[in-house]
């Protein structure tokens, strides 16, 4: 074999082996960089990342009353009114977890139905807002959520859902629900729930179980 050859077929393999190695650098480039930084971005214990982490806390914490599931009408003070703190339903276990946090639902609602109650519902056939009862509706929170520019996309994305995200659900029958994203996953990584469906507040693998019709992210502008 000629010296030119032996050359040609020299730089062709370091060529090759070049090529092959820049392929396997690539590769893991791609794989660990772009896609665990993506899950970076979105794990429940990256603070910097993930402002409500606060209130998905806040939600847990409420785990641990115990709540008579009771969503009787009563008189409760205004502002901060709340109902018997052993009774309480879904929209409670959102408003307390806020609470927590200092922000006041029962205020929000109510201020921005007297601004606007003609957006609110009318299933009650009130003639005015009531400071007893208007921020404990689920369609009256959605509401205002929406009234707030807190909706986020309905997706069946898991990794859409964050922690102190709000999600409501059609139950069927006329009947809605609401809850707060936690901080922890089910063994398949879908996000689970802080809610009260009956039992008192729990946590549980319920994000896709029932018809998602709403998704918030919510925290009054400073």
């Amino acid at each position: 074999m000629s010296k030119l050859k032996k050359k040609i077929v020299l730089y062709t393999l370091l060529a090759i082996a070049l090529f092959s190695f820049l392929t396997i650098q690539y590769s893991s480039f791609t794989t660990s960089g772009f896609v665990n930084q993506y899950s970076f971005l979105h794990s429940p214990t990256n603070k910097l990342q993930n402002q409500y982490l606060d209130l998905a806390e806040a939600a847990e914490e409420r785990t641990h009353f115990d709540i008579t599931y009771d969503g009787r009408y009563e008189q409760i003070s205004y502002p901060m009114g709340d109902v018997d703190s052993k009774i309480g339903v879904c929209t409670d276990v959102v408003i307390r977890s806020y609470r927590k946090l200092g922000i006041d639902l029962q205020v929000l609602v109510h201020e921005d139905m007297k601004e606007s109650f003609i957006s609110y519902p009318k299933r009650w056939q009130l003639l005015k807002p009531d400071t007893n009862i208007d921020h404990r509706r689920v369609p009256n929170l959605m509401t205002f959520f929406n009234r707030q520019k807190s909706s986020l996309p309905i997706t069946e994305n898991k990794s859409d859902y964050l922690p102190g995200n709000i999600v409501c659900w059609d139950l069927g029958g006329g009947f809605t629900h609401i809850g707060i994203v936690s901080t922890k996953t089910a063994d398949d990584k879908t996000p689970l729930i802080v809610h009260n469906i009956g039992l008192g507040p729990k946590l549980d693998d319920i994000l896709f179980k029932y018809k998602i019709i709403g998704h918030y992210s919510f925290k009054p502008k400073n």
